[in-house]
């Protein structure tokens, strides 16, 4: 699951007194920041208007015309002032182009020894009038960290960057297709969620009845080569001491039938009916397919929770690396600012290094741990960290989320299935704010950090209730 675009738009705004020589030098500057990129620039050329900027109404409609023939390729805009530019061109352009994507604002700085007028910039001043046009407009915007920055700069890269994975945030998240599969426990009230809610924000879910998996697999052969190469993948994917053949064919059968579904329905995610009826029925977990999806960037969530799949999307599309749903499990001994982070478990391998597919202890005592081939054991090491969890505020009719970073540690953890230790600062002031607001008992996480991405794109863009713990 990568990102739907492949192209950023760019504004060069104008004032047409300030001198020539700026507008050119920030092209070339554009230019070689793209160079280094997979994405491509879209943005007039220097004949298209008066060096390729746009100041008048005429020039911004060349613009806008250009951004509507690759509307479908372009996933955000990129605002930059050379000089003063003309704050009405740059919002007219973006207007007139009906782009709904993120837009960030960069303004060159003056030098001291240049402020003449033969060489000053004044784009300290003209950005503040940019972002004003922008407001009174409702159209949403990113500034870069420093007001004014040179776009060869460190600062100007680590800001263009991130705002790159806000696209990718934006660009995933709308259009979004979901699979769930089966029902959800009978007892897991905490995953249930608004289909409705998800649809108003441009989130599709489609659901299948487990008895569709449990009969497909049924019909198939083991001898057929669908069966065959997924039996293969498995094997290569982690290793699997003291399992019987059988119960990795099964495996197999299960994840032929999950790549049709997904390649069928165009899915970008899936929850699954995790537990019981798949033990009892086919005698195996489907936690070893769950995990492959998810290293390959499919995320899966299991007991059908589909706004935790949702969460795992967005931390992706942010990190552009695996994410995981955890259980928040267990206290870690009398450390307020420590707990682990479980599963049973169907953690992308990424997370487990050590990983190897196993059995689930604690749901083989009602089904029996010989039905429960296929969970993975394995445990997390240290690393960057981030956490984060979206669903639907039913009471209220929108989408609610929170996000946190830390640090995943190497303490001592004598325990079974997927697990992590985790360190968050005020770890108890969150968990209050996660019981307090009714959110479940899952969180998605990720390696690195990218509060800042997850806030800047589904609260400033996609509008949703978002709280960043320790912001």
């Amino acid at each position: 699951m990568r990102s739907k675009y492949t192209s950023i738009a760019v504004i060069i705004g104008n004032r047409d007194f300030f001198p020539d020589f700026l507008v050119s030098d920030a092209r070339r500057d554009v230019e070689a920041l793209f160079e280094k990129s997979e994405l491509n620039a879209v943005m007039l050329g220097e004949n298209d208007t008066k060096l390729g900027g746009v100041e008048t109404f005429a020039d911004a409609k060349k613009c806008a015309d250009l951004f509507k023939q690759h509307r479908e390729e372009i996933g955000g805009i990129l605002v930059v002032l050379p000089n003063f530019g003309d704050e009405k061109g740059v919002a007219d352009t973006i207007k007139l182009s009906g782009l709904d994507v993120p837009i960030l604002v960069q303004a060159y700085p003056d030098d001291l020894d240049r402020l003449d007028a033969a060489r000053r910039r004044d784009g300290y001043c003209g950005k503040i009038s940019v972002c004003n046009n922008l407001k009174q407009a409702g159209i949403r915007f990113t500034l870069t960290t420093k007001h004014t920055v040179k776009i060869d700069s460190d600062s100007f890269r680590r800001d263009f960057a991130q705002f790159l994975s806000v696209c990718n945030v934006v660009s995933g998240i709308r259009g979004a297709r979901i699979g769930a599969i089966g029902a959800r426990p009978g007892a897991f009230n905490t995953v249930r969620y608004s289909e409705k809610i998800l649809e108003r924000n441009g989130i599709n879910v489609t659901t299948a009845d487990l008895s569709e998996l449990i009969k497909f697999t049924r019909d198939l052969e083991d001898s057929d080569e669908r069966v065959v190469a997924k039996l293969n993948a498995v094997k290569d994917y982690l290793p699997a001491p003291n399992i019987a053949p059988a119960k990795l064919v099964e495996i197999a059968k299960m994840g032929v039938y999950l790549d049709e579904f997904m390649g069928t329905y165009e899915l970008d995610a899936t929850a699954i009916q995790c537990w019981t009826s798949l033990q009892q029925n086919m005698g195996c977990n489907v936690c070893t397919n769950m995990s492959m999806m998810s290293e390959n960037l499919l995320p899966s969530a299991c007991e059908v929770d589909v706004t935790g799949a949702l969460s795992m999307m967005a931390l992706q599309f942010a990190s552009d690396v695996p994410a995981a749903l955890v259980d928040w499990n267990n206290n870690y001994a009398d450390d307020d600012n420590k707990c682990v982070l479980f599963h049973c478990g169907n953690w992308a391998k990424s997370f487990i290094p050590d990983g190897k597919i196993a059995t689930a202890p604690i749901l083989g005592t009602s089904v029996g741990e010989e039905n429960t081939v296929g969970a993975l054991d394995g445990r997390t090491p240290a690393n960057t960290l981030t956490l984060a969890r979206i669903t639907t505020n039913d009471a209220s009719g929108v989408m609610s989320a929170y996000f946190a970073e830390g640090a995943l540690t190497d303490d001592n953890l004598p325990t079974f299935g997927n697990r992590a230790v985790a360190h968050v600062d005020d770890l108890n002031k969150l968990m209050n704010y996660v019981c307090l607001n009714g959110f479940e008992h899952h969180v998605a996480m990720t390696y690195g950090h990218v509060a800042e991405v997850l806030k800047e794109a589904l609260g400033n863009y996609l509008g949703w209730e978002v709280y960043h713990h320790n912001a």
